[in-house]
């Protein structure tokens, strides 16, 4: 998946920063890394990345149970 980003100039600059210090990691590699190490912390989180929901109150495994509980 191809995916276009647009970063602050300030943030741009603190990700080339980064890059620099560490020879070899690219970009991709590097946001990879970020998403996952972020959604295995949250799975949640992969539903607002995807922009389905704004904010998460609950986590997936609460939402799961609250779901069950109304059937």
């Amino acid at each position: 998946m191809r995916v276009t980003i647009y970063l602050p100039d300030h943030l741009a600059q603190e990700v080339e920063a980064y890059r620099k210090a560490r020879p070899g990691l690219s970009l991709s590699a590097l946001v990879r890394e970020l998403l996952e190490r972020e959604l295995v912390k949250r799975p949640e989180a992969l539903l607002e990345v995807a922009g389905l929901v704004e904010r998460t109150e609950l986590s997936a495994r609460e939402h799961d149970a609250l779901i069950r509980e109304e059937r």
